[in-house]
C-alpha cells in the first residue's frame, strides 16, 4: 500500500485516480503513525511553500524513518521543493533537507539567441520537455525530450541529484533522485502516458 499525504496543498483526487489506474492500493493517513504499514509514501502539493508548515516534525520524523527502512518517497511539485533545504517563497521555513539547495522563483524574462529580451509568463504552466543528465530509475522507458505538464513559479536548482532538467528561462531540476528519495516538479497525474510510466516506475520500487 502507498501512503498519499494530505496536508491541504494537493489535488489528491487526480493522483489517487492515476495510482488506481496502475492497480495501486492507496491510503491517506491522518496521523504519522499510520505510515507504519505503508510500502512507500507520496507527498503531492500545489501552491505556496508556506503550506508545508502542515508537515510538522512528527510527520517529518515518520517519513525519514520510512526512508531509513528502505521504503521510497516521491515528492510531486511542491512536494519536490519540500525535499530541499527551503524556498525563497517562504525563506523563514525549512524544507525536509534531503536535497541540497534552495528553490528560487523562475525568471520573468529571458534573452533570445539573437539578443532580444523575451518576457516569460509566471507561473510556468503547460507542457515542457525533460532532458536526462544521467540514467535514473524513475525514467525507465521514458524517452529523452518527453513532454510533461507543469504548473509552478518556483523551482529547484540543478545539482548532482537531478534526474531530469527542464528549461524555462533557466534550467531547473524537473526531477531528482538519490537512493530511495525521488521528486518530480511536473504533475505525473496530468502528463498522460509519460506521467503514468513515471508513477509505474516508482511503484516498482515499493516493498
Amino acid at each position: 500500500m502507498i501512503a498519499l499525504i494530505d496536508y491541504g496543498a494537493g489535488n489528491l483526487t487526480s493522483v489517487k485516480k492515476a495510482l488506481a489506474a496502475l492497480g495501486a492500493d492507496v491510503c491517506v493517513p491522518t496521523k504519522p503513525d499510520e505510515l507504519t504499514d505503508a510500502a512507500g509514501v507520496i507527498v503531492p502539493g500545489v501552491g505556496h511553500f508556506r503550506a508545508t508548515t502542515a508537515l510538522t516534525d512528527d510527520w517529518r520524523e515518520a517519513i525519514v524513518a520510512m526512508l531509513d527502512e528502505g521504503r521510497p518517497l516521491l515528492g510531486i511539485c511542491l512536494g519536490l521543493q519540500w525535499l530541499f533545504e527551503g524556498s525563497a517563497e517562504a525563506p523563514e521555513l525549512s524544507g525536509l533537507g534531503l536535497m541540497t539547495g534552495l528553490c528560487e522563483r523562475l525568471p520573468a524574462a529571458t534573452t533570445l539567441p539573437d539578443g532580444r529580451p523575451h518576457a516569460l509568463k509566471i507561473p510556468h504552466v503547460g507542457w515542457n520537455s525533460l532532458h536526462f543528465p544521467r540514467r535514473a530509475a524513475l525514467f525507465d522507458c521514458v524517452d529523452e525530450g518527453a513532454q510533461v505538464y507543469f504548473t509552478h513559479a518556483y523551482a529547484a536548482p540543478v545539482t548532482g541529484d537531478s534526474a531530469a532538467v527542464t528549461t524555462y528561462g533557466v534550467p531547473f531540476a524537473s526531477a531528482v533522485e538519490r537512493g530511495q528519495v525521488f521528486g518530480v516538479q511536473f504533475h505525473p497525474e496530468k502528463s498522460g502516458d509519460v506521467g503514468l510510466q513515471v508513477l509505474r516506475n516508482f511503484l516498482s520500487m515499493l516493498w
